[in-house]
């Protein structure tokens, strides 16, 4: 059962229909010719669409910043989402949301002086890029206990203490929804982390490539939406933000598309940027057309529509209850406990294990959290992630699990779980 990773594909989730369809048409044109009634007639205008926008197909490189015909599209998606404008000049279509994020950080990062705040826990693409790129890695901390926010008091607090030691904070990285902890941001905590930003001068990494994957009453709001808001009162806010076809309910892990979008940052500054894309000349067009086709999907007037609603609604509803059904296992289980998955693909429990199952650990040269998970691993095959691989809170444990497996499995994961932390207490009590 590989719980580890946030591939919804690799556990049956299906693809949605017109998206695949328009981009086997855009990898075989020929098709476009004679289609046999194997393709709806949007599905083939909109491959026709694309292939305008993709000047020498699928096989040629783009620029360095994407198709501007794609770009225009997410600038259009995003202006639909906030009520401001989006300019396709300020957005670079990338590898997916982690190229993005390296090329920031790589943008950013001169030397070992220059911190960059990452929540705790977090997603390791940050730790990692920070020190491949020779950063200092500030955290700040989410409070388990408060539903995993934080407040502008704790940035305030992590911020100083990393200037005191002479790191020169360079940007503030947000993950909303949260990945691997699922909290959903409200807007008030949101506009904290501006005015915050405001203060000090920090850049705002929005990594939001979890925005349509939320399971509670709080909307999803994004950064950029925020700082526009607050244009008067935080006029030197700095936003890049990051989204990605990888999540959502299309789960096109393997096209490697997504975005960033700039805002409010200065020329010179984006000129660094488009010389790092350019090392790569051209991201994907594969990718470049399943992130065209995520802002742009089937309008309600045309006949793929009714399908795409129906499989999209699907996948969502889906989601929704696998969460609560590993949730309320969990929170069944001695010693566990979890917070409601509110967003994103992940729970994140905290797992308080016997004295004697830290000892055993000790004796093995591991951490308590990934003897525990690997004995997990062999004893039911269910493959999750220990929390000290995201970062905790000292004297704290954890694990990260998806949500992903499709009900029936996810049903006989929680009961194998369930069977294996049963005899676990009982094996080290």
């Amino acid at each position: 059962f590989e719980c580890n990773v946030g591939t919804p594909q690799a556990v049956s989730q299906k693809p949605i229909t017109f998206f695949r369809q328009v981009l086997a048409l855009t990898t075989y044109p020929e098709l476009l010719e004679n289609t046999n009634g194997n393709f709806r007639q949007d599905a083939v205008d909109k491959a026709k669409e694309m292939l305008r926008l993709v000047p020498g197909g699928s096989g040629a490189y783009s620029n360095s910043m994407g198709h501007l015909g794609i770009r225009e599209l997410v600038a259009k998606f995003i202006e639909r989402r906030d009520g401001h404008p989006s300019d396709p000049e300020k957005i670079f279509l990338t590898d997916g949301a982690s190229a993005s994020v390296k090329m920031s950080l790589e943008m950013l990062i001169r030397g070992k002086s220059d911190g960059i705040m990452v929540p705790i826990p977090q997603y390791p693409l940050y730790s990692a890029s920070i020190a491949l790129f020779g950063g200092s890695q500030v955290n700040y901390d989410l409070n388990e206990e408060k539903g995993w926010g934080t407040s502008i008091d704790n940035l305030r607090a992590s911020y100083a203490k990393a200037v005191d030691s002479g790191v020169s904070v360079r940007a503030l990285v947000v993950i909303n929804p949260g990945n691997p902890t699922g909290q959903c941001l409200e807007e008030r905590q949101m506009r904290e982390i501006v005015q915050f930003c405001q203060e000090t001068g920090v850049v705002l990494l929005a990594d939001e490539v979890y925005q349509v994957n939320v399971y509670t009453s709080t909307p999803f709001v994004s950064f950029k939406k925020v700082a526009a808001d607050m244009k008067n009162e935080c006029p030197d806010v700095h936003v890049i933000s990051y989204h990605s076809v990888s999540k959502g309910f299309l789960g096109e892990c393997g096209r490697r598309g997504g975005y960033m979008e700039l805002f409010n940052i200065p020329a010179d500054v984006q000129a660094q940027l488009y010389k790092l894309a350019s090392i790569t000349l051209s991201p994907n067009i594969d990718g470049q057309i399943m992130t065209g086709l995520m802002v742009d999907p089937p309008k309600e007037s045309t006949p793929s529509y009714s399908l795409y609603a129906e499989e999209k609604s699907g996948i969502i509803s889906s989601l929704k209850e696998r969460s609560d059904m590993i949730v309320s296992a969990l929170n069944k289980m001695e010693g566990v406990s979890c917070n409601p998955v509110e967003g994103a693909l992940y729970a994140f429990p905290r797992i308080t294990l016997p004295p004697k199952a830290i000892v055993a650990a000790e004796k093995e040269g591991k951490s308590p959290d990934l003897y525990y998970c690997l004995q997990l691993l062999d004893a039911t095959g269910i493959v999750v992630v220990p929390g000290s691989g995201f970062g905790q809170a000292p004297g704290t444990l954890h694990f990260r699990t998806t949500i992903l497996p499709p009900p029936d499995k996810m049903r006989a994961v929680t009961k194998a779980m369930a069977a294996f932390h049963e005899n676990f207490m009982k094996r080290y009590a």
